[in-house]
């Protein structure tokens, strides 16, 4: 746990969250800022800054695993899995996550 993470902060309780879903490895939990009517962040439970920072195939396994799973609870069949991966591509939160979106037509390219 990195101190100062909010995701990390989310996994210890400190911060609330609304859960879409949870296991021992992910925690899953609604976007405050929506971009679709669907928007659900996945995160792994093990602080990772980012994708490049990660070396533990494991890990990202379970974050899309994860991920998969979630989808299928929210009951999605279409959707979008998102990881952005540094501040350009829009990276805010420096804790490996993904993002399921879904409830909309989604274009490509996407932007």
């Amino acid at each position: 746990m990195a101190e100062n993470c909010l995701f990390c902060n989310i996994v210890a309780g400190a911060i609330p969250c609304q859960k879409a879903g949870e296991n021992d490895q992910v925690l899953a939990f609604h976007d405050i800022h929506p971009q679709a009517p669907t928007h659900v962040l996945v995160i792994h439970k093990t602080h990772t800054a980012s994708l490049s920072e990660s070396h533990d195939n494991a890990l990202l396994g379970d974050l899309l695993g994860g991920a998969r799973d979630i989808a299928q609870q929210l009951g999605l069949s279409d959707y979008r899995l998102v990881v952005n991966n540094g501040p350009q591509a829009g990276q805010t939160v420096f804790h490996l996550h993904a993002h399921i979106l879904a409830g909309r037509p989604l274009h490509w390219p996407p932007g």
